[in-house]
């Protein structure tokens, strides 16, 4: 396996680990409410409005790792797979789930259906947040990529703002993972803007809720405004809101950007070590998929 691609891919998977457990501490807050606590928030200590554990993630990381999990155990994707992945996911009790997550996770498990009509209050960030397993086994299959995204993705969120930014996310993420250009990635953020006006972060309007559109905004705006990974997670999270998924996404663009070298090693060691575990196995079998 080419190590430069695996490198960047550990830093893109376990950067989104960083960044989730990272802004988990901070989800909800505004931005004055954060300095009036904290100052700048940058570091791995836990608590917020789950009380979680120095270096615990969310619902980001666990269902990402459910959905790599379903695409390692059938290859050949099988949707229903992915499904049941979610709902055992969903029977541990996990302290975080968002709602719109749980109605189409609960739709699937009790009447089978495993994506339902398009919905206006389904443009939520939960489809784009999990992705990332199969941005890594579809690596250069961009017809399998836009297929398994959207699938997964409107098993809980069947939506158009949704299905763009997911697809948008994915692919700036994949050019990175080929080292390409950042320039790759704003052609491609410039792309989702003309589609879709609502996207448009340049001014940058300030808001990081769970709304999608919010969402990317504020993950553009802060990947393209910083030069390393630890200024663009803390400069992230910082602006609170959903600060554990705006935090992921944009560590996963950062750590395919700067590679894994650039996560701060204090991030690294505090980050829940079954969890780092299993993001660095299941790394290397995605790519070996997309090989």
């Amino acid at each position: 396996m080419n190590e430069a691609l695996l490198n960047r891919a550990l830093g893109a998977y376990l950067g989104f680990a960083c960044g989730d457990a990272l802004g988990a501490t901070v989800e909800f807050m505004s931005p004055k409410r954060i300095q009036k606590r904290y100052g700048v928030h940058s570091e791995m200590i836990g608590g917020g409005w789950l009380a979680l554990a120095p270096g615990q993630v969310t619902d980001d990381t666990q269902m990402s790792l459910a959905l790599g999990a379903a695409i390692l155990a059938r290859p050949d994707w099988d949707l229903a797979t992915v499904a049941d992945h979610f709902v055992a996911w969903l029977e541990t009790e996990p302290p975080d789930v968002g709602m719109t997550c749980r109605r189409g996770i609960v739709r699937y498990r009790d009447d089978g259906e495993l994506i339902g009509l398009p919905r206006e209050d389904e443009a939520g960030n939960g489809a784009c947040m999990r992705n990332l397993p199969v941005v890594l086994a579809t690596l250069n299959r961009p017809l399998e990529f836009d297929r398994w995204s959207l699938e997964q993705g409107r098993i809980t969120h069947h939506n158009p703002l949704s299905d763009a930014a997911t697809l948008t996310l994915g692919r700036m993420t994949q050019s990175l993972l080929l080292g390409e250009e950042v320039a790759v990635c704003r052609a491609l953020a410039a792309g989702l803007v003309e589609q879709f006006e609502l996207f448009g972060f340049e001014p940058y309007p300030g808001k990081s809720s769970g709304y999608i559109v919010d969402t990317l905004q504020t993950v553009l705006h802060y990947f393209f405004t910083t030069d390393d990974f630890e200024s663009c997670l803390v400069a992230t999270v910082n602006q609170g809101g959903d600060a554990d998924t705006t935090g992921a996404l944009a560590g996963m663009l950062a750590g395919a950007r700067y590679g894994l070298a650039a996560i701060p090693p204090r991030w690294l060691e505090n980050l829940d070590g079954k969890v780092a575990a299993e993001i660095r196995r299941q790394t290397e079998k995605l790519l070996g998929l997309a090989a």
